[in-house]
Order: C-alpha cells, then sequence, then structure tokens
C-alpha cells in the first residue's frame, strides 16, 4: 500500500419520482474498482443486484459520457465505443473532477438511475466500503414497472378507454392480455 493512496465519499442519489430525496453517503478507497463501489450503491438502497447496470461519466450537465459496464459489452474488436469493465476499472483513474459526476443506470429494463457525486477525498482508508449517511427509504426495486409509462401512464388511463370510440368487443381485460409478452 502506498501512502498518497486514500478514499473517496460520493453522495447517490436515487432519481425516483417521489417528492423526498433518497440519498447515500458512501466512503470508498480511491484504489477499489467499480465493481466493488456498483455493489456497495446496490447494498445500501437494498435492492439485490441480479440484474446488470453501467456507470457512465459524467459532467455538470449530467451528459451521458465513458461507459464502465458490469459485464464487457464489446463484442468485437471493431468495436468503436471502447467500454471499461468494472472489475478492471479503478475509482481513482476516472476521477477528473474534484466533484466528479457518475450516472449509474441500473437494470436495463426498469431503468432505475442513479446520480452520483464525489463530494470529498479523505488521506483515511476503509476497510471496505462503507454508508456514513442515508436519507430516505428505497423503493422496493421491482416497483419501477418494465413498461413503465408505455401502457400504465396514470395519466393515461382517461385515454386508454377505448370503448367509447371503438366498440369492437374488446373488454379491458382481453385488452390488457395483449401486453404480456413484454413480461420477461
Amino acid at each position: 500500500k502506498n501512502n498518497c493512496m486514500g478514499a473517496l465519499k460520493f453522495r447517490v442519489l436515487l432519481d425516483s419520482e417521489k417528492d423526498e430525496e433518497i440519498f447515500r453517503d458512501i466512503v470508498i478507497n480511491e484504489d477499489d474498482n467499480f465493481e466493488s463501489f456498483y455493489r456497495a450503491i446496490l447494498n445500501s438502497f437494498n435492492f439485490e443486484g441480479k440484474e446488470i447496470g453501467s456507470f457512465f461519466m459524467s459532467n455538470d450537465e449530467w451528459d451521458k459520457g465513458h461507459e464502465i459496464s458490469l459485464m464487457d459489452m464489446s463484442y468485437s474488436d471493431e468495436d468503436t465505443e471502447i467500454t471499461s469493465v468494472m472489475s478492471e476499472a479503478k475509482l481513482t483513474d476516472f476521477m477528473e473532477a474534484p466533484d466528479q459526476k457518475i450516472i449509474l443506470v441500473y437494470d436495463f429494463l426498469r431503468m432505475w438511475i442513479f446520480l452520483i457525486e464525489l463530494q470529498e477525498r479523505t488521506e483515511e482508508t476503509v476497510d471496505k466500503p462503507q454508508v456514513k449517511l442515508a436519507v430516505g427509504t428505497a423503493p422496493p426495486e421491482d416497483s419501477k414497472m418494465i413498461q413503465d409509462d408505455a401502457f400504465y401512464g396514470e395519466e393515461g388511463d382517461e385515454d386508454m378507454d377505448f370503448d367509447e370510440d371503438f366498440d369492437d368487443g374488446y373488454d379491458d381485460e382481453d385488452f390488457g392480455n395483449g401486453y404480456e409478452e413484454y413480461e420477461y
């Protein structure tokens, strides 16, 4: 261990429709890798972590930059988009700004989004990633519909009232079943 290594404190905000803020402050050694950070984040929000996710390095506008994925997603050598793999990517190598922003997208069907901001660097290291502060209760991991607003938007309920316009013999139940093939 060399002495100039320290730890990084990140604030991880769960992007949710709720009015309350839901965030965790996590301290992790800067020479730890993104997979360790990924597991720490999901654990801190009580997510099981069975799905896959990707970090995107970001900026003050929260644009998605360089991708760091859980699995090696590059299918061929010609793949121009170079994607890093979490287990091989050290946190410290990607911290370009003192308030470095990172986006974590978890579960590409439900699209949970975590907005991450580097808050400070400390000289003291930690044995394993630690949650220093937890604010707000995380919603259940499966509380987001896979088809989110596509078919079940709350505002859409009035619009979904097809009976008045078309009398085609479908009742609502028949209609609902047509979408089940999407629920993988």
